[in-house]
């Protein structure tokens, strides 16, 4: 591998580490107050860079990306998620981003594809607003878009390779302890 290779793929990984840091702050953001203006939030967050991300620790260059876990551990999460909906207003809790994410980990992980309506349906928000999503998250190269060879009407949606590898080592640093947050 050359030099200019290896630094290729490291201003790969600290820009994939600073996309994820800003979707983590977004999540975190979304807990908004009652009545806030969610348009406006996400406007100032979308404007608001970054914090800068501490240097890479080991070398990720030559660790191999782990395993997704099992879509059916995913697929708990998710319905653990819903199951929030029966005792609060499903507004109160509304994450498209961190849904559209475990929903493409589950179809990557179980060798699916997804259609852009059912990512829509699993956000579990309006389509208008599970689009909007959809298109940012495809611009910040955290989802790729494929039509469909046999039906050019109908569009798929996947991970990047970049997001799918974060969400990995995301659900291996948590390890067991993400079984039991299940």
């Amino acid at each position: 591998m050359s030099d200019m290779n290896t630094q290729e793929l490291v201003d790969q990984v600290l820009r994939l580490r600073e996309q994820v840091e800003r979707l983590a702050n977004q999540i975190e953001g979304l807990a908004l107050p009652l009545g806030a203006d969610p348009e406006a939030a996400m406007t100032q967050w979308l404007a608001t860079p970054p914090r800068s991300a501490p240097p890479p620790k080991g070398d990720y260059l030559r660790r191999p990306r782990p395993p997704l876990p099992d879509p059916r551990l995913i697929q708990r999460i998710v319905r653990q998620r819903r199951l929030r909906e029966r005792y609060f207003e499903s507004e109160l809790f509304a994450d498209p981003a961190w849904d559209i994410l475990l929903d493409l980990a589950a179809a990557r992980a179980d060798h699916r594809q997804v259609s852009v309506t059912s990512l829509c349906i699993a956000a579990a928000v309006p389509a208008t607003t599970a689009l909007r999503w959809i298109a940012q998250m495809t611009a910040m190269r955290l989802l790729v878009r494929h039509e469909d060879a046999q039906d050019k009407r109908r569009t798929f949606i996947a991970l990047s390779d970049d997001a799918a590898d974060a969400l990995a080592r995301y659900f291996d640093e948590l390890g067991a302890e993400a079984a039991r947050l299940a």
